[in-house]
């Protein structure tokens, strides 16, 4: 702006001479530019334009900049939406995949492995403590992460943007998917919470009508930690017409003492294939009627994976669930 000031700014020759004639003139000059009512001293219009321009240009990038509010509840800045992302939750990734943005990620944590592009992408360490310096290298305009990560304050800390998100119900997921596509400019978030929402309705409606109110187990880690109702499994199960035998009242993902399960004496298991091995040794529960009756639905990593993340394959979880719960409750005996 500088340069247009004074390229707007001419030289005025000396017309006065040296004679007191030209000291008078001089003098007589003066309040004119201090009233500012003379041609000499009106502004010129390049340096009006030059800062009509300036001046526009800032309520432009004003207009442009975008604010996400995230889980945390910190209100996170950007100039534009970001085009260089790290992602720090399987969840996360595919929700931007799932908003066809996956062109966007730059780097992942190492248990990001849908959809398979990103599996191809530089692997940053876990989500909780990812290497910081690898995420650094990458140049993100912002860090996808839940609110557990350690890694938040440290990469604010060297001035890279952060926004934590972390969906744990259905509600969730609705939710942290609007603030991701707010975040990345696209406005798809809705028409892909109706095809999740839609698949898990259609699944609860595929199931026969001897399969509701079945008593079902499900187990996340062989803690045994299980999906209690309020956790967005249990949603999906409760939305299935079947019953979880943990409530909502012991948490989403509670660590269970294993007497629970055999009182409990769950209808059908639900488990992924490594956490089955050794279920059947545990002190009472080879007698339990899932077991005894193999009404166990077995996954499979891939499928396991898929079951446990608050995203947009859901939908397909439930799909899962239904089918095995219709298998395995078709002959079941009172």
């Amino acid at each position: 702006m500088n340069n247009i000031q004074l390229s707007g700014l001419s030289k005025q020759p000396n017309r006065s001479g040296c004679g007191a004639s030209g000291r008078f003139a001089q003098v007589k000059e003066e309040p004119a530019k201090r009233a500012g009512d003379t041609e000499q001293n009106a502004p010129r219009p390049r340096f009006l334009a030059a800062l009509t321009f300036i001046v526009a240009l800032m309520f432009t990038g004003m207009a442009n900049a975008l604010q996400v509010t995230d889980d945390r509840g910190v209100t996170v800045t950007l100039a534009a939406p970001p085009q260089r992302i790290v992602s720090l939750l399987p969840s996360l990734t595919e929700m931007v995949c799932a908003l066809d943005q996956c062109q966007r990620l730059v780097g992942v944590d190492r248990y990001s492995n849908f959809p398979a592009s990103a599996r191809a992408l530089p692997q940053v360490g876990g989500g909780l403590d990812p290497s910081i310096e690898a995420v650094v290298a990458l140049k993100p305009d912002v860090v996808l992460m839940a609110i557990s990560s350690r890694a938040g304050e440290r990469l604010q800390a060297l001035g890279i943007k952060v926004v934590a998100l972390e969906p744990k119900t259905h509600a969730d997921v609705r939710r942290v998917l609007e603030k991701v596509g707010a975040l990345l400019g696209v406005d798809d978030a809705q028409r892909v919470w109706r095809v999740i929402d839609a698949g898990v309705s259609a699944a609860a409606q595929s199931l026969p009508p001897a399969a509701r109110n079945t008593r079902v187990y499900f187990e996340v880690n062989n803690g045994p930690y299980a999906a209690g109702e309020s956790s967005f499994i249990g949603e999906t199960l409760t939305r299935l017409g079947v019953k979880n035998i943990v409530p909502a009242s012991l948490g989403p993902f509670p660590k269970l003492n294993p007497e629970f399960v055999v009182r409990a004496n769950p209808d059908l298991v639900m488990v992924g294939d490594y956490n089955y091995v050794g279920m059947e040794q545990r002190p009472g529960w080879s007698g339990m009627r899932a077991l005894r009756e193999k009404r166990v639905c077995l996954f499979n990593r891939d499928e396991a994976d898929m079951l446990v993340r608050p995203g947009p394959r859901m939908a397909d979880g439930a799909r899962l669930m239904a089918r095995c719960i219709a298998d395995k409750v078709a002959g079941r005996t009172p």
